[in-house]
C-alpha cells in the first residue's frame, strides 16, 4: 500500500517537468501559423550516357575498296587493296605536313575571311601587304614549285625571327586544290608569287623568273618594297573592271563542278572518263561512216580466149610458108644470071 503514493508523486515530477514542452494551443486573435514542410529536391544522378559509334556510310569508297567483290578481284590479281589505302594516306599525311603550318593556308572558302575581311584600323589597312605562293608541289613533279616554297618557308622563318616586316602577312595557295581564285585571277599555270593589297583589290603577279628563289632576295623584295616598280593588274577581268562580273560567274561555275567532282574518288573519275571517250568515238566514227562516199565498182577484165592466140599463130606460119617459095624462085634466077 505505500507503493502506491510513491508512485502517484513520481508521476507528478514527470508531467511538472515535461510540461514545457506541450504547445499552449491556438488562442483567438492569433493567426494560424502554417509549418513549414522542407522541399523535397530531386537531383538526377549524372550517368555517363555513352557516345553512339559512327555508322559507316553505304556509299563509304574505302569500305568499298577493302570489302566484297573489288577486294576479291584486287586480290586475285595480286594487289592488295587496305595496303594501297595505307599507303595513300600516309603520302596525303606527308603532303599535308611537307608546308610550315604557321602559314595560313588561302583556300576558296577562307580568303574572304583571311584577306578581304580582316580586322584592321585605318592605319594598319593601308600599310597591309599580303604575299602569297602558288605553287603545285604537291606529288613532288615540279621541281620549280618546291624550290620556291622551300625558299618561301626560309624567308618567312627569317622574318619572324627578325620581325622587320610587321605589316606583312605571308600566305600559300594549293593550285591544285583551288579553283574560284586562280580562274578569277586568271592565273592558268604555277607557281607565281602574288603581292595583295587594299584588302584584296590591287593585285600584282611575278613568275618565278622575275624574283630570284634565294630567301634572302624575297626578304629584300619586302623590305625594300620593290613590287612597287610594276604596275598593279589592270585589265578588263581585274578587280574593278567591267568584265569582272562575267569572270566571277565563270569562277563560280568551275568551283561548283569542282566541288562536285572532288566526291569522288579517282580511280571513278578514270573509270568515267573512259566511258564517256569510248561513248564519243562510236558515235564519231557511226557518223563518220555515213557521211564518206561509196567506192566506185571496180571495172572487171574479161579474160582473153585462149584459142585466139593458136589461130594467130597458124595464119603467120602459112603467110609465111606462102611467101617463101616465091623468094626462093627469085633468088635461083638471080643466081642464073
Amino acid at each position: 500500500m505505500k507503493l502506491l503514493p510513491v508512485l502517484s508523486a513520481s508521476l507528478a515530477l514527470a508531467l511538472s517537468a515535461s510540461a514545457q514542452y506541450f504547445s499552449q494551443g491556438w488562442q483567438p486573435g492569433q493567426s494560424v501559423a502554417e509549418e513549414a514542410q522542407p522541399t523535397l529536391v530531386y537531383r538526377q544522378a549524372q550517368q555517363s550516357v555513352p557516345t553512339p559509334e559512327s555508322k559507316p556510310s553505304r556509299f563509304d569508297f574505302k569500305s568499298v575498296l577493302t570489302s566484297g567483290p573489288v577486294d576479291f578481284i584486287a586480290s586475285k590479281m595480286g594487289v592488295n587493296m587496305t595496303e594501297k589505302l595505307a599507303q595513300a594516306e600516309a603520302a596525303a599525311l606527308a603532303e599535308a605536313e611537307m608546308w610550315d603550318p604557321r602559314i595560313p593556308l588561302i583556300t576558296d572558302a577562307s580568303y574572304e575571311e583571311i584577306i578581304v575581311k580582316e580586322p584592321l584600323t585605318p592605319e594598319e589597312e593601308s600599310e597591309r601587304v599580303w604575299l602569297l605562293v602558288i605553287t603545285v608541289s604537291k606529288g613532288g613533279k615540279n621541281a620549280m614549285s618546291q624550290k620556291l616554297d622551300d625558299s618561301f618557308d626560309k624567308a618567312f622563318n627569317q622574318t619572324v625571327i627578325v620581325g622587320d616586316l610587321p605589316n606583312v602577312r605571308w600566305g600559300r595557295i594549293d593550285y591544285l586544290n583551288v579553283t574560284y581564285i586562280t580562274t578569277k585571277w586568271s592565273i592558268w599555270q604555277a607557281p607565281y608569287l602574288a603581292v595583295l593589297t587594299d584588302r584584296g583589290q590591287t593585285l600584282r603577279f611575278y613568275k618565278t623568273n622575275v624574283v630570284r628563289l634565294e630567301p634572302e632576295m624575297i626578304r629584300d623584295f619586302l623590305l625594300q618594297e620593290r613590287w612597287r616598280d610594276n604596275k598593279p593588274w589592270d585589265s578588263p577581268f581585274a578587280p574593278g573592271g567591267s568584265w569582272e562580273p562575267a569572270i566571277h560567274y565563270f569562277s563560280l561555275a568551275l568551283k561548283r563542278s569542282y566541288e562536285f567532282l572532288i566526291l569522288f574518288p579517282r580511280w571513278v573519275l578514270m573509270l568515267a572518263s573512259g566511258v564517256i571517250a569510248n561513248i564519243v568515238m562510236k558515235v564519231m566514227h557511226s557518223s563518220a561512216g555515213t557521211d564518206q562516199p561509196q567506192p566506185r565498182p571496180v571495172a572487171q577484165t574479161t579474160p582473153k580466149d585462149s584459142n585466139s592466140a593458136p589461130t594467130s599463130d597458124l595464119n603467120e606460119r602459112t603467110t609465111n610458108t606462102k611467101t617463101s617459095p616465091a623468094k626462093s624462085k627469085g633468088r635461083r634466077k638471080t643466081a642464073k644470071k
